[in-house]
């Protein structure tokens, strides 16, 4: 046996038991919905549907929730991967959440990840959308590793991680109330290597700022920030041009690079099998709060 037939008998496990939860949720809710953000996550979450149903085509839309900070390399792969596929495409805006007046931000051009919970509650509620499937990952962060495989949210879109139902032998209560829906995870067994991994095996094609290419950033507060309308260089800032890759994809106010010279996926696996710090603990500076500040934003509804 080679050794790397557990890495793929792994791979297969960890797919199939993600196949049989999106399949699980397609045939007890009425109206779920994939969140699709162009990350590496979500790009696995949505391979794994596309073969959870195939030939057939997706029986629900995907919806990505716009915050207006985007990667253009992202948004082009967003729109170019769902319009090949034929994937029935919802973008919620977080800017036009922002001109109905329903959230204000308290500094223009500042992050916009926490305005992006009432975009999403909103979506879910105009569409009618009972269950949301996300790319989170339990070896995310604490506050991710709390959530079941079912996620409830009240009726006000909101989570209580003491009053989540118990999943014994991958046993689902799929029963909510009128306006309650589930926030549910496949990936939630995965790490960021087996991530990884799958993308290799599966040959997936990824937006290009997850590999090594130059770049113009900033060093705030120990994170490395693209220069972009938002991020603007200020007197005490040094800017430099210099060779690095993104782990995570979000909000690029908030999304640190990191140095590298990892321009493929095998060399990005073996940066990834070497790193201390998980993506979002390196990356995302709105991450870097507490447990307690990250659960407090989940219970509101933020995903």
């Amino acid at each position: 046996m080679s050794a790397t037939a557990p890495r793929v008998s792994q791979l297969r496990a960890l797919e199939a038991e993600a196949v049989f939860v999106v399949r699980e949720v397609a045939a007890e809710l009425a109206r779920p919905v994939l969140l699709f953000s162009g990350g590496k996550d979500s790009i696995v979450l949505l391979r794994v549907a596309e073969k959870a149903f195939r030939p057939l085509p997706l029986p629900f839309p995907v919806l990505h929730v716009d915050t207006g900070h985007n990667f253009p390399e992202v948004i082009e792969f967003r729109d170019r991967r769902l319009l090949e596929a034929g994937h029935r495409l919802i973008v919620a805006s977080v800017q036009a959440s922002i001109d109905a007046g329903r959230v204000k931000e308290d500094q223009p051009g500042g992050s916009r990840n926490r305005l992006q919970t009432v975009t999403l509650l909103d979506a879910l509620e105009e569409h009618g959308f009972d269950a949301a499937f996300g790319g989170a990952r339990r070896d995310e962060e604490r506050a991710r590793a709390k959530e079941r495989v079912f996620s409830f949210r009240d009726e006000f879109g909101q989570w209580e991680p003491r009053a989540q139902r118990a999943e014994p032998w991958t046993l689902f209560n799929a029963r909510i109330r009128r306006g309650e829906h589930i926030r549910v995870f496949p990936l939630s067994n995965w790490t960021e290597l087996d991530v990884w991994r799958y993308i290799e095996a599966e040959e997936l094609e990824l937006p290009s700022i997850y590999f090594a290419h130059r770049r113009r950033v900033l060093e705030r507060d120990g994170m490395l920030l693209s220069e972009s309308d938002w991020i603007r260089p200020q007197a005490h800032d040094q800017v430099e041009e210099t060779t690095v890759r993104y782990r995570t994809v979000g909000d690029l106010t908030v999304t640190g690079a990191v140095r590298s010279e990892a321009a493929d996926i095998p060399a990005v696996i073996a940066e990834t099998e070497a790193a201390t710090v998980s993506e979002r603990g390196q990356t995302r500076a709105d991450d870097r709060t507490s447990e307690a500040a990250m659960e407090d934003r989940k219970r509101e509804g933020y995903f």
